[in-house]
């Protein structure tokens, strides 16, 4: 299926449906450069010139010059002067952009990565940072405050961070106490610039909160003006229940609900999308705001933790190795994990690839399977059970997973209000072994699901990349190329566009991206960074309940 995608139902902000009318085959300007039209040809800080504009309306593509200044786009159209540009960059023949947005990757280390090169690389030019079971920076206030980025980014209140900070990794319901005291971490996240809360209901601890934690944590994020924002309790034989958690966490809290990375994990689940989507579709007929993003890949990334039952891991690593070393606990464990390991990953042991494992580097990049085989072990899913249970006695590891199922993804992708995504990484260049979508989401969609399958159009494409994500969270300046957005952009190749890392050899930068700016200053260009840092931390664009009562 193919097409140009309609604007969401859910949100269609006039200033961005305006602009992007006003900027639909002619060229406007902002007011400043109009009254000087008659004098002298306007002041552009850089002029793209010839280019094939997709503006990430939807709207079909077509040629023109975008025209930047003071970190705006200031003009729109065909034949726009090129005498009074500070710099002109001739695209003819490449298609021009509003930059991508990455609806939730991981940046925990964006201090020591300021540029977040293997994400702009990409074309990348705002990232979502929802923390699912990573620490996130607080005081918030002063992290925005210090920090220096290439591209844009969104902060969220973690869950799992404010439930660790309170109540360590026990396994049970918190007290009043403890409950209002990560309400309150919940409320200072927000006061300081969070756009709203994030859970990671799959991991340890957060798999301990029942529904009435998070729908009371999520009713402060509500009251801001925030949103809800959500790794499923399960994304394999119990996602359709954890869709159902997150609709009614939604519909309790009065809050939209966001699905980071929309799957259905699991051999023995392939073919549920359409289940998911019915799911999602009706809630939205019902009147909630609903979203989710997905990223390009049939295998996910996380924890060795997501093969184990949370019992198991309760309490912390000790308490785990005390537990397998009992004979009744360890037999409770193995029955467990056997019927888990087709729900959470492939058939066999190579469905489990190792990413990062601290007690034996040299593992990294080698599946389960290779493991068995070093060892002597037969190629058999009790093998592989008894080798994660030593793996995670030994500290666990980060792994890839194939288990998902390309027609489901590519079905989630095609989905009307779906988003873009990475899931990925900061990564340093040559370092670690990291999962391919680090470096390669954006572009892969943009080669495979675009030019090469026909899954989606160049200009439905491009619009769930960019004002999808902006209009879902309410930004009114961004997410589209016309007059008075900020000048975030990308120009690529769309012949040439596509993503080059493997699972095997992930660390290699994307072709046919050619340039990306964010805030009108140029970050990278010509295959290489520039080293600027001219990006911002998002506002929040919604409303919060109070100032919409009054």
């Amino acid at each position: 299926m193919s097409g140009v995608l309609a604007a969401p139902r859910w949100r269609r902000p006039a200033a961005i449906l305006l602009g992007g009318v006003l900027g639909v085959g002619m060229a406007v300007a902002l007011p400043d450069a109009r009254r000087t039209a008659g004098a002298q040809p306007p002041a552009y800080d850089l002029l793209l010139a010839g280019g094939t504009v997709v503006d990430g309306t939807g709207a079909p593509r077509r040629v023109a010059d975008v025209a930047i200044a003071a970190g705006r786009i200031v003009a729109v159209g065909p034949g726009l002067p090129r005498a009074g540009a500070r710099r002109v960059v001739d695209v003819t023949g490449q298609v021009v952009a509003p930059g991508f947005w990455d609806s939730h990757a991981h940046l925990v280390t964006l201090p020591e990565h300021p540029q977040a090169e293997n994400f702009v690389r990409q074309g990348i030019t705002t990232i979502l940072a929802p923390l699912h079971s990573q620490a996130q920076p607080f005081p918030m206030d002063a992290y925005r405050a210090r920090v220096r980025m290439a591209p844009n980014v969104g902060l969220f209140a973690g869950h799992t961070w404010i439930r660790t900070r309170v109540m360590g990794l026990e396994n049970r319901a918190p007290t009043a106490a403890e409950l209002a005291w990560m309400r309150a971490l919940v409320d200072s996240s927000m006061a300081q610039g969070a756009l709203g809360l994030s859970t990671g209901l799959e991991y340890v601890p957060a798999a301990f909160a029942g529904v009435d934690e998070v729908v009371a944590l999520a009713e402060v994020a509500a009251r801001h003006g925030g949103m809800y924002v959500t790794h499923l309790r399960d994304e394999g034989p119990g996602v359709l229940d954890a869709i159902r958690e997150t609709l009614a966490v939604g519909h309790r809290a009065r809050i939209p609900v966001q699905v980071n990375h929309l799957k259905v994990t699991g051999a023995a689940q392939w073919g549920w999308s359409g289940r998911i989507l019915a799911l999602l579709d009706s809630a939205r007929a019902a009147g909630q705001e609903v979203a989710a993003d997905v990223y390009p890949y049939t295998a996910y990334s996380t924890y060795s933790d997501l093969m184990f039952p949370p019992w198991v891991l309760a309490d912390g690593p000790s308490a785990f190795a005390r537990r397998v070393a009992d004979p009744a606990t360890r037999a409770r464990l193995v029955r467990e994990m056997r019927v888990r390991f087709p729900q959470q990953a492939g058939d066999t042991p190579a469905s489990i690839q190792f990413r990062e494992v601290a007690s034996d580097p040299s593992l990294e990049g080698k599946t389960l399977a290779d493991y068995l085989a070093a060892r002597g072990q037969p190629q058999s899913i009790e093998a592989a059970v008894e080798a994660l249970i030593d793996l995670q006695r030994a500290g666990g590891f980060i792994g890839i997973f194939h288990g998902m199922d390309e027609r489901d993804m590519e079905a989630f992708l095609r989905a009307p209000g779906t988003m873009v995504e990475t899931d990925g990484d900061l990564v340093t260049f040559g370092r670690g072994h990291p999962h391919p979508r680090s470096y390669g989401s954006f572009p892969r969609v943009l080669a495979r699901q675009v030019r090469e399958r026909g899954v989606l159009s160049l200009e439905a494409a491009v619009q769930r990349m960019t004002s999808v994500p902006a209009q879902w969270l309410g930004v009114r300046d961004r997410g589209t190329l016309a007059v008075g957005q900020h000048a975030d952009v990308v120009v690529f190749n769309p012949a040439t566009v596509a993503d080059r890392a493997t699972y095997v050899a992930p660390h290699q930068w994307p072709d046919g991206i050619a340039l990306v700016a964010v805030n009108g200053t140029v970050v990278f260009e010509g295959g290489a960074m520039t080293g600027a840092l001219p990006g911002t931390f998002l506002a929040r664009g919604r409303a919060s309940r109070e100032a919409g009562a009054r």
